[in-house]
């Protein structure tokens, strides 16, 4: 991507910090920032609302291209649930993968409290108990759509009140319990192999199986438009016309925290190191798919999204703004030089983590795929940190 004209003094910092990135991130080449003298106070408050105005079209558009790919998903499985077959099967699998894209994309807009934490324990949770659910090896009449005597009539508001009522892996709601619906449960290395015909009327409860996946599904269509609605332009009472209100420092501390919280505590500590210290496949995010490396990719993009202020969408949007960087470059270029350098390095360690993210938990210490994972947790853990250092030189007050 070719860097917008600077004046002189920019065109030098900039080259400055191509080079920065290139030693630190293998070649990666620097995304678009704006140059100072487009904005008319470089550094005050003005620059702040552009980047927080900016940061507000990439999570209203992350969230729309999320609705959109979970609407097709919704549409896949209602084919499979008309018509179950291996081909309608792989298509559901196929439309749950693509929504996780954008949904792991936007998981860099949590933990400040805003309208994905109200909601994410019914979207997002994991680990689950498969048990809780439906069948698993062994047990043939485990779960919610095997338990007709219980749960005669299953609903949407059955589903939802059950989901951790039980304990926090009791889930029962959510893009993990689409997962191991569509999936199974892995008992081989890599994804689970349950058959297409668990849906067909031959089978064991397949009109519950076929109902309670629809259920979630829509369920988790619902979840997602009204976080979508609450980062909807043009209303005057939604979350994000209160984001655009808060002061400045406050909605970009909100900004910093958010990509802090997922690098560090989320992603090196709960979804790499617990995987990497227990060698569980269960406490690996998507364990029944075996979509895990492609979570934390996304994820990592999801925070480079952020910090510099772009977003290239899947379904072809194109945002390029301000971000975080052009604040740093403004407070501190050499600070802000290695701040991007390691954002480019976390995405570029999750990349080189192994598909089969199960099976790269197993072995010593010294096998690539544990030196892998070790590696992305250094990453991320880097990353969070110099987020955090991050708020103090743009002297805002951050607590991770």
């Amino acid at each position: 991507m070719q860097l917008e004209t600077q004046n002189a003094p920019s065109r030098l910092w900039k080259g400055i910090t191509l080079a920065l990135l290139l030693l630190g991130s293998g070649g990666v080449s620097l995304p678009m920032t704006c140059g100072a003298e487009s904005v008319p106070d470089a550094g005050g408050v003005k620059l702040k609302r552009w980047v927080l105005s900016n940061y507000v079209a990439i999570v209203d558009a992350t969230y729309q291209d999320t609705v959109a790919a979970t609407k097709e998903l919704s549409a896949a499985i209602g084919n499979l649930a008309t018509a179950p077959a291996e081909s309608t099967l792989t298509a559901a699998r196929n439309a749950w993968l693509a929504a996780r894209v954008c949904y792991s994309q936007s998981e860099a807009f949590r933990f400040y409290d805003g309208p994905i934490d109200q909601l994410e324990g019914q979207i997002n949770s994991w680990p689950i108990d498969e048990n809780y659910i439906d069948y698993v090896a062994g047990d043939a009449g485990a779960g919610l759509i095997n338990s007709v005597s219980n749960y005669p009539v299953l609903s949407r508001d059955l589903i939802l009140a059950l989901n951790q009522k039980e304990g926090k892996k009791n889930i029962s709601t959510g893009f993990h319990a689409i997962e191991f619906l569509l999936w199974g449960q892995p008992v081989e290395p890599g994804a689970g192999k349950r058959s297409w015909r668990d849906y067909t009327d031959g089978a064991p409860h397949a009109e519950r199986r076929r109902q309670y996946l629809r259920l979630v599904t829509d369920l988790l269509v619902e979840n997602l438009e009204a976080i979508a609605a609450d980062w909807a332009g043009g209303v005057a009472s939604n979350y994000r016309s209160h984001f655009l209100a808060l002061e400045p420092d406050a909605a970009l501390a909100h900004m910093l925290k958010g990509i802090g919280a997922l690098s560090g505590p989320e992603m090196a500590g709960e979804r790499l190191t617990s995987a990497y210290e227990t060698r569980e496949r269960e406490e690996q995010q998507d364990c029944f798919s075996d979509n895990s490396r492609n979570d934390l990719i996304d994820d990592a993009l999801g925070i480079q999204n952020v910090y510099f202020g772009n977003y290239r969408s899947p379904r072809g949007r194109n945002i390029q703004g301000p971000g975080l960087h052009d604040l740093l470059l403004r407070a501190d270029p050499e600070f802000a030089g290695t701040m991007a350098a390691q954002i480019h390095a976390a995405v570029a360690a999750a990349r080189a983590l192994p598909p089969i993210f199960d099976q790269a938990l197993l072995g010593p210490k010294t096998a690539p795929g544990r030196v892998a994972i070790k590696a992305a947790i250094q990453a991320f853990q880097a990353e969070s940190d110099l987020i955090a250092r991050a708020a103090g030189k743009l002297a805002l007050k951050l607590n991770l």
